[in-house]
């Protein structure tokens, strides 16, 4: 089981590097992508084998989410339906707290568009969810190591 665990954890992360890389090159125009490639030493590339890859990327990891949400589901419907729903209201909570606290201004973008003051405070809660969960889990292993050293 713990096998199991480490490998559905490598998976995410090679998930969600594998998708940074793919939106980073999907991003480049034909002409910077060939610049970088050219800066790296290679003289050309073949633009239809990086849509290839691209096509692949995008389908590993349409593949890899789908499966994800099924065993997240199948965890969800099989387990505790009591601590299913307090650990879902407990994200709410942090969620619509961190969209409370959040402030939302307009901001001009750098194409230009202006981006609305509840995007962006839509934005704004984002991040905050993200430095509360990251703060919740960062205590939570310390209560853990502490309790373990204390027996």
């Amino acid at each position: 089981m713990a096998l199991h665990k480490i490998f559905k954890i490598l998976m995410i992360v090679l998930a969600i590097a594998g998708l940074i890389m793919a939106g980073y090159i999907w991003t480049l125009d034909s002409e910077a992508l060939q610049t970088a490639v050219k800066a790296g030493g290679v003289d050309s590339v073949d633009t239809p084998w990086i849509n290839a890859i691209m096509g692949l990327a995008w389908i590993v990891l349409g593949v890899t989410l789908v499966i994800v949400f099924i065993f997240v589901l199948k965890g969800l419907f099989s387990g505790n339906a009591k601590n299913t729903l307090i650990g879902i209201g407990a994200f709410a909570l942090i969620i619509a707290i961190a969209y409370f606290t959040a402030s939302g201004v307009e901001t001009p973008m750098k194409d230009g568009e202006i981006l609305s003051a509840n995007g962006s405070k839509w934005v704004s809660a984002g991040i905050n969810a993200f430095y509360m969960l990251a703060a919740i889990a960062i205590g939570l292993m310390l209560f853990s190591g502490v309790k373990k050293l204390a027996k």
